[in-house]
């Protein structure tokens, strides 16, 4: 049983949603007031095991980032797994910049929730906060450009 006399005021509530974007590379820096401004404009879901977050060839949209659960990223054809994410991981975040399709499918392999962060709400935050957009956008850039340093080192391993 509670105590009659318990502070309710002074307690501190974590917000999975703030914990999760602050975890994120594409958000790193910002001030609370900042990553609260986002709070306001992604997008919590769930998916039962099995469920395809996203499928192959579908048009990009935007990025998801785990809260909870594990996500599968894999080839449908040759069921070749690319990457199994967990809590606080992120994937898709090329889609906030193009409309490319999808090259692999998405898919829940446990019960998970994930936040959505789309390319219409970066550029709501590009045209509404132009400040916090640029920092947005140069964080995805460098995160961008670490993707590409680690594929380019695996290619020059590789033999012909």
């Amino acid at each position: 049983m509670k105590s009659l006399w318990e502070n309710y005021f002074s307690k501190k509530k974590t917000d999975p949603i703030k914990i999760a974007l602050e975890s994120v590379p594409i958000f790193y820096n910002l001030t609370p007031s900042q990553i609260k401004d986002i709070t306001r404009l992604v997008h919590k879901r769930t998916y039962k095991k099995g469920e395809a977050v996203f499928k192959k060839n579908a048009p990009g949209e935007g990025m998801y980032i785990i809260i909870s659960g594990e996500i599968k990223i894999k080839d449908p054809e040759t069921k070749i797994i690319f990457a199994t994410l967990s809590k606080n991981n992120f994937f898709g975040e090329m889609a906030l910049l193009d409309e490319e399709p999808r090259s692999a499918v998405a898919e829940a392999s446990e019960p998970s929730t994930l936040i959505g962060f789309f390319r219409p709400d970066l550029m709501t935050l590009v045209s509404r906060f132009p400040e916090l957009g640029n920092k947005i956008l140069i964080n995805l850039s460098k995160v961008l450009a670490e993707r590409l340093r680690e594929s380019n080192k695996i290619l020059m391993k590789k033999p012909d």
